[in-house]
């Protein structure tokens, strides 16, 4: 599985790609954790979304994730923000190349359809 963690830690704009306002479906499974928590993105990009839930995990906690686009991508992601009654900022750590390539080609349509 490829590293996705961005290496402009220390800029001002942390993001190596720029996010996509998209409302896709996930399921969230924290650690330790068998029932999953469902929810919406509210943006996405190839590195990492925002999740919105009046609940938001812990910065620091280890998530995966099945977004649902064609199909399901399978993601191992961290929390690293957390907004109190709105939601978080997910970076993903992990994901199959395919699910990558997936990721990309329904990001790139998304912004296509609203040129």
């Amino acid at each position: 599985m490829p590293d996705l963690s961005s290496d402009q830690e220390n800029g001002k704009n942390r993001r190596a790609h720029p996010r996509a306002k998209l409302s896709v479906p996930v399921e969230m499974y924290l650690q330790d954790s068998d029932a999953p928590l469902r929810a919406a993105t509210a943006d996405l990009s190839l590195n990492g979304c925002y999740i919105e839930s009046i609940f938001p995990f812990p910065v620091g906690s280890t998530l995966e994730l099945k977004i649902q686009l064609e199909g399901t991508l399978l993601v191992l992601a961290t929390v690293v923000t957390r907004d109190p009654q709105v939601g978080n900022g997910i970076r993903f750590e992990k994901m199959l190349p395919e699910d990558v390539e997936e990721l990309k080609a329904f990001i790139e349509a998304a912004e296509k359809k609203e040129e």
